[in-house]
């Protein structure tokens, strides 16, 4: 046999090649045999296998109708924070079923830039769109403008696999579990409540970018709900100084951008799926065996690394563009939390009678995150259920007809908020479009913190000095609106210090703390009067 002469022929593989690469390899085909099939060195085999872990998250976060099978190279953004952040936002749009265009990209790309405080000369041109596009395998067509709709075939031809896979497996309801995450811009009211119209379109207004990232998961009986997953930004906020983390009424992470990161998810499945699935299942006297249903993974780790240690708890991925057909999720239950956490936090407003802009002041993250908490735990069974009815169209049947929660909850605040001073602009459509709104958009907005050195000034006359304290909280005289709202408020701390207090106790106080505000809000009505 001639050998050949001169130099090899330099071969460049695609992602997709790669991948397959990776798969032969754990196979158990040699490196050798890989070299000569694929007309490549086994250096490069090997530097493939070395990167393996690299290669698959960029395959799972591209698009996999498009990108993969053509594209060779892994070359990352310029601003990589600005481009996990827009891949997030394009999928959530892609499975919203919002048009997407070119525009609209270029100016969301802006938006972010400013919101993440990043700095340098960014430019969100025709160049950059094609750029970003070209990284994550975003067909062309998707750029139009066009309504993004679900992939109806790949959504039927996985219900029925999966109906399939649930019968072999001997599977009961309780034991199918679902999960879904979205963002959550946790300080914002409806613009109209905050200020008049004239007052709205000044400097001392602008959106929400106060966000957290939360994640319903649940059985397909509704039986079973297992603590909301929040993501903030810091590890520890200030609001949560003297707070025990294992107190919280939901599981805190992490994460600088407050995103949902692969590391995240696996932490939260071994450490607390798994194990809460377990629990639930050894109570109902069922084998400890499950699946867990998930959207395609950009965040989420390969099935092949999520399972419990014996292997009978798995996951299961929906395929790509799917999620708005039959995601549990996304059937209904994501969207009712959101509308009972602002729901809650409107009437929050209403009950302490403060002026927004203390409102505003007083409201911190651990404040959003119980009355995020008291919106999951709102969520009826029945409305569980009803989202499995794609998946498992007997699922829910016998259950009552929903009424619109969210129509009487938007007619109710309305009416009340038309009757509350400097809200009187309100009405049904506002509170809709808020309840609806996915992102910080101008129904929604806060004040900015360059609100003077007169606020400041009014800050500090406000706070106590020592003797001043020291008299009021002394029982034998009386005791202050202020004082009262101040030992309140270190009972609450004390109470979040402890590992074995129940979420009610907590709560009852929080609703003491509120009835305080408004009382000296009332009185100090009074004295200026």
């Amino acid at each position: 046999m001639l050998k050949m002469l001169g130099k090899r022929k330099r071969v460049v593989l695609t992602i997709k090649d790669k991948l397959d690469i990776i798969k032969k390899l754990e196979e158990g085909i040699s490196f050798k045999k890989l070299s000569v099939v694929y007309g490549i060195g086994e250096s490069t085999v090997r530097d493939i296998k070395k990167n393996k872990e690299r290669i698959i998250n960029y395959a799972n976060s591209s698009d996999p109708t498009s990108g993969v099978s053509k594209r060779k190279s892994m070359k990352s953004s310029t601003y990589e924070e600005l481009d996990r952040v827009m891949i997030e936002w394009f999928n959530q749009q892609k499975t919203d079923g919002v048009p997407v265009s070119g525009t609209i990209c270029a100016k969301q790309a802006k938006f972010f830039f400013d919101a993440l405080g990043m700095e340098g000369d960014f430019n969100a041109s025709s160049g950059w769109l094609t750029r970003f596009k070209q990284r994550h395998g975003i067909p062309k067509a998707a750029g139009k403008g066009t309504k993004l709709k679900g992939d109806e075939t790949a959504a039927s031809e996985f219900c029925g696999n999966f109906q399939e896979f649930v019968e072999r497996e001997n599977l009961q309801p309780e034991q199918i579990y679902g999960a879904d995450q979205t963002g959550l811009f946790w300080k914002c009211l409806p613009s109209r409540t905050l200020v008049l119209d004239t007052e709205r379109n000044t400097s001392e207004y602008r959106s929400s970018r106060e966000r957290i990232i939360i994640m319903c998961c649940a059985n397909a009986t509704g039986l079973h709900k297992l603590n909301l997953c929040v993501v903030g930004k810091a590890k520890k906020p200030r609001a949560f100084k003297g707070t025990d983390l294992s107190s919280l009424p939901v599981t805190y992470f992490s994460q600088k951008g407050a995103w949902m990161e692969q590391s995240v998810f696996r932490q939260w499945f071994d450490k607390y799926f798994v194990p809460q699935v377990q629990k639930h299942l050894r109570s109902k006297g069922l084998l400890e065996k499950a699946v867990l249903l998930l959207d395609f993974p950009p965040a989420h780790p390969n099935e092949e690394l999520l399972s419990s240690d014996d292997g009978r708890i798995i996951v299961k991925y929906l395929p790509a563009n799917v999620t708005s057909l039959i995601q549990p999720m996304s059937q209904g239950v994501l969207a009712t939390v959101k509308r009972y956490y602002r729901a809650g936090l409107l009437q929050k407003y209403l009950d302490e009678g403060i002026d927004p802009k203390m409102f505003w002041k007083n409201l911190t993250v651990l404040d959003a995150i119980y009355e995020v908490s008291r919106a999951w735990n709102m969520i009826k069974t029945s409305t569980i259920t009803k989202a499995w009815r794609k998946l498992f169209p007997g699922n829910g049947e016998n259950s009552v007809m929903n009424i619109d929660e969210g129509a009487i909850l938007a007619a109710n605040l309305a009416t009340v908020l038309q009757n509350t001073e400097n809200c009187e602009h309100v009405d049904i459509e506002n509170i809709d479009q808020w309840f609806d709104s996915r992102s910080n958009d101008s129904s929604c907005q806060v004040l900015t913190d360059s609100e003077g050195a007169e606020d400041r000034a009014t800050a500090a006359e406000q706070k106590p000095y020592s003797k001043t304290r020291k008299a009021e909280l002394n029982p034998e005289k009386h005791v202050s609106h202020k004082a009262a709202l101040e030992w309140t408020e270190n009972l609450l701390s004390y109470l979040e210090q402890q590992d074995d207090m129940l979420l009610s106790d907590k709560l009852v106080l929080r609703r003491l703390r509120t009835i305080i505000r408004r009382k000296q809000k009332i009185q100090n009505s009074k004295n200026h009067s």
